[in-house]
């Protein structure tokens, strides 16, 4: 255990792209403070609805193993080399949003069964010894199924290591506070014609929005942190449109690309003055 960075970050996504849009700016900054950081991607996205046209061709397995390239362009973005999937790639497929037939693929996230995908993510955490887990909170953010099932194994597996006497010190769910983001979309308005999208998302196609008293961390991405979050995203090219400050998925919607990001603390103890670092008061590795 003496050789392991004394932080250690470890971030549970559903598909390639989650992790820049809601945390890039996060792991480009532990990353290029010398902490492990690691990232479990739960389905390779064989679903994602592809943007640009010299791609459109791309589906199912093809789209899935294009879709893990891109997350390797965008992990070397981040300067994050430790980048995983849970089981092995192509262990769960991508679920397809709510209600849609691919719900119910025998293969899928959704339908995997939560304590066997949480004892596979507990052998990460036994292996890399997270302090901190970051992860959605029970919505998923925005509903999406393998948003939920994301936030469902990575609660079971830290209950798992746990009983295991690996205990995690922190869990996060990635967080938007409601001010920051109607202000973000105010200025969105203002800058939206001379945009490539034509046209806004709402504050309600924000993930994780909630009240402001939530939030209990911010993480401030800076300039090199937030250019590092706009690169990793742009390698997601075949889900994301960037033209800083924003940018867009498929639905060519614009939406705020955020500099800052946040986070609610719902497992362990919070530090005292100091609301900027996910490991603010954690002692150095056993």
């Amino acid at each position: 255990m003496t050789d392991m960075p004394a932080r250690r970050l470890l971030l549970v996504h559903a598909h390639p792209d989650d992790e820049s849009i809601n945390n890039g700016a996060t792991m480009a900054k532990y990353a290029a403070e010398g902490a492990q950081v690691t990232l479990v991607t739960c389905t390779l996205g064989e679903l994602g609805e592809v943007i640009p046209p010299g791609l459109a061709h791309l589906a199912g397995e093809a789209l899935g193993e294009y879709r893990h390239g891109e997350l390797a362009s965008a992990m070397a973005a981040l300067g994050v080399e430790d980048f995983r999937q849970l089981g092995g790639a192509g262990r769960y497929r991508d679920s397809g949003m709510m209600g849609l037939a691919d719900n119910e693929h025998p293969g899928c996230f959704w339908q995997a069964d939560v304590d066997e995908a949480a004892a596979l993510l507990t052998e990460v955490i036994r292996e890399v010894r997270p302090q901190v887990v970051v992860t959605y909170d029970p919505d998923g953010g925005y509903g999406h199924p393998d948003h939920i099932q994301a936030h469902r194994v990575a609660m079971r597996a830290v209950e798992l290591a746990e009983a295991e006497g690996l205990p995690v010190e922190r869990v996060y769910w990635n967080r938007a506070p409601r001010r920051v983001v109607e202000e973000a979309f105010g200025r969105l308005r203002d800058d939206l014609a001379g945009l490539p999208f034509g046209r806004s998302a709402a504050v309600s196609d924000v993930p994780g929005v909630v009240d402001d008293e939530r939030i209990t961390t911010r993480v401030h991405g800076g300039r090199a942190h937030t250019a590092a979050k706009a690169a990793a995203m742009r390698a997601h090219a075949t889900q994301i449109e960037v033209a800083e400050p924003y940018f867009a998925l498929s639905n060519e919607l614009a939406q705020p690309l955020f500099a800052d990001e946040y986070y609610e603390l719902v497992r362990g103890e919070r530090a005292e003055g100091d609301d900027s670092d996910l490991f603010a008061g954690i002692g150095e590795a056993p």
